[in-house]
């Protein structure tokens, strides 16, 4: 079931990229098709993590928080730091803290660890089970549980309802 589940999101993405950069003429979309299909039931086997996507409207409604979360995540965090760099005066407490994440599912751990490396301010250094180790530009605490809430949290609910 994993597999038929990885085919067929490789190809649903693989179609969308295609009316992306090839466009949606009618002998393009064939072609995007055939191709799609072909590229899909050639890799999709090793497309495993696919597998874990969950496909209902509440997974949907998740993805689409995420997105949102993210972003707004990002412009604060390119705020903060971009004030620090304009005035040095600002407190910085660089370090690395320890975090603890609910996320099971391998996918759902790669997901955090790149929202949390893509949010400027935080970077992902290491990962060992359950645990994240994360550079934080300003620490403000070392308690795994406070920097848990402050670094992880606001992304992990949304990426448990997506991958678990």
């Amino acid at each position: 079931m994993r597999r038929v589940k990885a085919f067929v999101l490789s190809y649903i993405i693989l179609i969308g990229l295609w009316m992306i950069v090839g466009g949606t003429q009618p002998d393009e979309m064939i072609v995007g098709a055939i191709t799609a299909f072909i590229i899909s039931l050639v890799f999709a086997p090793r497309f495993a993590l696919l597998g874990s996507i969950r496909l209902s409207p509440k997974a949907l409604f998740a993805t689409i928080m995420f997105i949102i979360v993210f972003s707004v995540e990002l412009v604060k965090g390119a705020i903060d730091v971009a004030g620090r760099v304009i005035s040095p005066s600002l407190p910085i407490n660089p370090g690395i803290v320890k975090v603890r994440t609910r996320l099971q599912s391998d996918v759902g751990r790669i997901a955090l660890a790149n929202a949390i490396t893509m949010t400027p301010g935080t970077m992902t250094v290491e990962t060992n089970g359950e645990f994240f180790y994360i550079h934080w530009i300003d620490i403000k605490s070392e308690d795994i549980d406070a920097a848990t809430a402050a670094i992880v949290t606001i992304f992990e609910r949304h990426l448990e309802v997506m991958f678990g």
